[in-house]
């Protein structure tokens, strides 16, 4: 019977202990161990233990001193000062022995109350540390950047790495004071009321405990106020005109700050007096130093001094009392922003342009001009090359290759697997996981194409051969931009597929990532990870098999560096034996002082920043996963904190492979973002800036901006080198003619050869001369009357016309525009390039051929035809 009784109490207590079980084998023991052999088939085993060694010491460090503080304060207040019998009670041994016992009764009773507690709340104070772990690291692995901040003169990585953890601590430690303040008066107390036989007054060791913990309550309150100083930094009150403090912050706003330092100070040590003073207490300077820190405290708080000073003294002579304030924030935000090296360099415009264009009309440079945009691309490549219904192109990539003798810019895009396009029936687990694993191969067509026939290729079908010199030992595609769902290869299904190898060759999977699955028992643990009992049932997994997980690059990159924020844009490069990935990384912070924060239509605006450095490349196999870290800037303190943390998981940058060093570039959304905060910072004087009268905004064409795009140009500064470039344009505000071209690359102009050093140059044109800008440009074509009833013509033909992207470009002392015309079948949807147009000044010309419109081009200005005459021969508008 009694056995019975006990079965509820046994059921439960089995019931919690499977339940604890579950949980630690799904969310302790199964991600543990799949993630270390994930980490170490990617060679990043001891990176992964000393991350994990990282999170776990720091945030075990931090539990362990939150809870020694709260237990060696808990214990010596019932131990050793809360207890203070009178001196009869002390030499009466009876009363004295019964007094111990109730002393001892509440000590060890207290004891089993608050060691628990002291446990749970350091757990508790700890939360933040644990999450905020990463900030912690670059707080002890940071060093000096040798930029000063020019209000308080603290160096610029005490804010990025100092500062948000000073207010972290700041805010645990008050937190912590209070408490034990509090918990440690209220023991106290309980002390005094529950033992018999206390004296009346608390003992004198009590009283310094508290004053104790009192005076690390003011202290910590103190320090806050000093924090908010640097906060000052980060203000946005003077927007839309400047970011960052200015001279309301610093001249009412600062010594506010501290005035409620010393009147807090003097209401601390004024408490401090009245309750120690056992004569002559007086109340009147504690309510005199409150009635000052609430008057203070109302006074930081107003908004009608502040718009008094605005109105009275700022705005009335504002680039005088705001002018080393908007100093301060033009600078921080230039070097936050990495724009203090930009080259400016004046363009002189030639009205007549027959000497550029006779010096400029070579083959090399028509066979670089990007008539194709990859918007437009990406269908055509489907419809042509997609071979199979499970094949697919997500993205279309720009680069250079050397081809034909000299550095020509292509198009190229994986040829990816993506399951969904299959039927819905052959959508099975098989085909998913073991059978339709990876892609295969790519395309590459020259950027320059003529009009009127088929597209030309370099890399095309399932040929990884070409005439111009491609070839791919390996084109199997395991790893790129699709959502790949998990692989398991090779495995011991007769896949009648097509083959990366030589007849007579393996047709297995080689590469050296993936998870060895050498067992039954690991089998069983990949089936419970993945949720899928297929893998431990499967026949056709063999010991030989290896598990590929993360297969989405981005996916991949993210798992293994966190920290690392990542480019949208990750690009394609081929290479004689593989295909790889080039992923462009940023470090970010939010922390730099008086420093703008960047748009939010940046990085998906998720990430709340104003300090940016593209500090990586890295670069991931193709094949195998295999993923390579490189510093591109070395300059950056937070890449730097990184590497001193994670020894051996950053290479330096001329570690990198020179096939693949040949391929990198200036990130296209990093210029972007560059370009939108230099359209306003170029104004680099307090008084332009105030004035804005040079304020500029990315070109539009029917309302569209013009983003940067790639060309591959020689720019007659480099010794005929061919560089790989965005060009961006730009007009001023609300204004369609052209202000300036800038031209982001990653050649050196002092060796003149293909080693990576970014930087951008601006081409300012000249006020006194009207330059067209693109909305222009592009209303010359629409005037024109034989374009106009061309455009009609092929509308009426059953066909769709659009307008490509307007490509600029400086040409000696002329401005060269060219733009695409495609047309769109209505049932395809396949566009076709059907003609060219070339523009300077205000001529205009469409034909089939670049070099054809260039020459028509070059008859004009040499006939010295004026006005908006353009014309299509009458073979043409046939």
């Amino acid at each position: 019977m009694r056995n019975w009784k006990l079965l509820p109490a046994i059921t439960l207590a089995t019931l919690a202990a499977a339940i604890v079980l579950y949980v630690a084998f799904y969310f302790v023991f199964l991600d543990f161990f799949v993630d270390l052999w994930w980490f170490r088939s990617l060679e990043f085993e001891a990176y992964f233990w000393l991350k994990l060694l990282y999170r776990f010491i720091f945030s075990g460090a931090v539990t362990a001193f939150f809870f020694a503080v709260f237990l060696f304060h808990f214990w010596i207040a019932s131990r050793y000062l809360g207890l203070n019998p009178p001196d009869e009670i002390l030499m009466d041994d009876s009363k004295r022995r019964r007094f111990q016992r109730f002393a001892d009764v509440f000590m060890s009773g207290s004891a089993r109350v608050y060691t628990p507690i002291s446990l749970l709340l350091a757990v508790v104070i700890a939360v933040p540390f644990y999450l905020q772990w990463e900030q912690a690291l670059l707080f002890f692995f940071g060093s000096a950047s040798g930029i000063v901040d020019p209000v308080y003169g603290n160096d610029v990585s005490f804010y990025m790495f100092s500062y948000p953890i000073y207010m972290l601590i700041q805010k645990e430690l008050l937190t912590t004071a209070v408490i034990v303040f509090l918990a440690t008066g209220v023991l106290y107390w309980m002390e005094h009321v529950f033992v018999p036989n206390q004296s009346k007054e608390f003992p004198l060791g009590a009283k310094i405990h508290l004053t104790m913990l009192f005076a690390f309550v003011v202290l910590f309150v103190i320090w806050g106020f000093l924090l908010e100083r640097f906060a000052l930094l980060y203000s946005a009150g003077n927007e839309p005109v400047f970011f960052g403090p200015g001279f309301v912050e610093l001249r009412y706003k600062l010594p506010m700050i501290w005035l409620e330092v010393l009147f807090f100070l003097a209401i601390a040590i004024s408490v401090v007096f009245y309750a120690l003073s056992e004569r002559h207490r007086s109340k009147t300077p504690v309510i005199v130093a409150s009635l000052g820190f609430l008057a203070v405290w109302g006074l930081q708080g107003s908004h009608t001094i502040p718009e008094l000073i605005e109105k009275f003294i700022v705005k009335p002579n504002f680039t005088r009392t705001e002018g080393d304030s908007i100093r301060h924030n033009i600078d921080a935000t230039m070097a936050a922003f990495d724009l203090n090296n930009i080259k400016t360099v004046d363009f002189q415009v030639n009205l007549d342009a027959t000497k550029d264009i006779e010096a400029w009309s070579t083959k090399k440079h028509f066979e670089n001009i990007p008539v194709w945009d990859r918007e437009f691309l990406i269908d055509s490549y489907m419809q042509l090359q997609g071979i199979r219904p499970y094949y697919g192109f997500p993205t279309v990539d720009e680069d250079r290759y050397f081809i034909n003798g000299h550095h020509q810019q292509v198009n190229l895009a994986a040829r990816e697997v993506n399951i969904d396009k299959l039927p819905k029936e052959a959508q099975n687990w098989e085909n998913t996981h073991l059978r339709y694993t990876h892609g295969y191969g790519a395309v590459i067509s020259p950027a320059a194409q003529d009009a009127g026939i088929p597209i030309v290729w370099y890399l095309r079908d399932l040929n990884m051969t070409s005439d111009v010199g491609f070839s791919v030992k390996y084109p199997d595609i395991y790893y790129g931009l699709e959502k790949y769902r998990y692989a398991i290869v090779p495995n011991n299904l007769a896949v009648t597929d097509i083959s990366s190898t030589a007849p007579g060759e393996s047709l297995d999977y080689q590469g050296i990532s993936g998870i060895p699955i050498p067992s039954l028992f690991r089998k069983m643990l990949f089936a419970f990870y993945l949720k899928d009992e297929k893998i431990f049932f499967s026949p056709n997994i063999s010991a030989q098999s290896k598990l590929l997980l993360r297969r989405n690059i981005d996916e991949r990159i993210t798992a293994l560096t966190p920290f690392l924020h990542l480019d949208k844009d990750p690009y394609l490069v081929v290479n004689k034996e593989r295909f790889y990935w080039i992923q462009d990384a940023y470090t970010l912070s939010n922390y730099y002082p008086v420093s703008k924060p960047a748009a939010d239509d940046y990085l998906d605006g998720q990430h709340k920043f104003n300090y940016i450095r593209n500090s990586v490349k890295i670069v991931v196999d193709a094949y195998d996963g295999s993923v390579d870290y490189y510093i591109s800037d070395p300059k950056d303190p937070i890449i730097n904190a990184y590497n001193r943390a994670y020894p051996g998981v950053f290479k330096n940058l001329r570690e990198m492979p020179d096939e693949l060093m040949q391929h990198l570039r200036y990130p296209r959304d990093l210029y972007y973002m560059q370009m939108k905060i230099y359209a306003k910072y170029h104004q680099n004087s307090p008084e332009l800036f105030y004035e804005q009268a040079e304020t500029w905004q990315f070109a539009s064409v029917d309302g569209q901006p013009v983003l940067p795009y790639f060309i591959t140009m020689d720019f007659d500064r480099c010794n005929d080198l061919e560089e790989f470039v965005m060009i961006n344009p730009m007009t001023p505000i609300h204004r369609d003619n052209l202000s300036m071209v800038g031209i982001a690359g990653t050649v050196d102009e002092k060796s003149c050869d293909h080693s990576y050093k970014p930087g951008i140059t601006i081409f300012k044109f000249p006020k006194a001369v009207q330059v067209n800008g693109p909305s222009q440009v592009n209303a010359l074509i629409d005037q024109n009357p034989e374009i106009a009833s061309q455009f009609t013509l092929w509308n009426q033909q059953g066909s769709e016309v659009k307008k490509g992207r307007m490509v600029i470009l400086t040409m000696g002392n002329s401005i060269l525009y060219v733009q695409p015309i495609y047309m769109l079948a209505t049932k395809t949807k396949m566009p076709e390039l059907a003609r060219v147009i070339v523009s300077i000044g205000n001529q205009v010309v469409m034909d089939k051929t670049l070099q054809a419109a260039f020459s028509r081009l070059k008859d004009l200005f040499i006939k010295g035809a004026a006005g908006s005459v353009s014309g299509i021969s009458a073979a043409e508008g046939k």
